[in-house]
This record gives structure tokens, sequence and C-alpha cells, in this order.
């Protein structure tokens, strides 16, 4: 079994910074990618920042040179340092954790940005 936890999200004016982080426990050694997505109120679910088992990262664009994906210190651990925040970021953030074909998320942790 599998479980995905997410931390650090919080209440941050804009322009501040807040830093999430995800740890992947269970049978699994190493996942294939890890990723965080959010889901904005009305709004489908989007990919922010994804590091696959190769360490190569991809970005949306919205958030490209503001937020920064990176491995933690445990294996299956990754962080999002978001930077440079705005309004239009307040969103639930989820981490993601592939293995093969299975995927495996964690509950959300709700970031919101005041103007």
């Amino acid at each position: 079994q599998v479980r995905v936890v997410e931390s650090g999200g919080g209440l941050v004016q804009a322009g501040g910074s807040l830093r999430l982080t995800c740890a992947a426990a269970g049978s699994i050694f190493r996942f294939n990618a890890m990723g965080w997505y959010r889901q904005a109120p009305g709004k489908q679910r989007e990919l922010v920042a994804g590091m696959a088992s190769t360490d190569r990262t991809n970005y949306a664009d919205s958030v490209e040179g503001r937020f920064t994906i990176s491995r933690g210190n445990a294996e299956n651990m990754v962080y999002l340092q978001m930077n440079s925040l705005k309004p239009e970021d307040t969103a639930v953030y989820y981490c993601n954790a592939n293995y093969g074909y299975d995927s495996y998320w964690g509950q959300g942790t709700q970031d919101t940005v005041s103007s």
C-alpha cells in the first residue's frame, strides 16, 4: 500500500513564498515520476511541476521561473518551492506519484495567496 502526504500549505501575501513537501511511503522503492498538481475552484486539476526518476523536470508555463521542484533528502520525497506568488496561484495543491500504470495521490493542501 502506498501513502502520499503533502505538507507546507498556508496563507501568504502576493509576492511571498511557500514551500510544499511531499512524501510517498510504501512498498515501492522509487517512483517513476513525482509531481505537483493544483485545482482552483471551478477549474480542472492541472499539472504544476513534475520530476522524473532521471531528475528531469517540467513546469506549467504559468509557473516557469517562479516555482522549483526538487528532490528531498529521503527517497520518494519532493519539494515545491513557490516564489513570487500571485493570487491566481490560489488552489489546492496535490502531490502525485507514478509507478508503472499506477498513480497515487495525496489528500491535497490548500494554498491561498492574498492580494
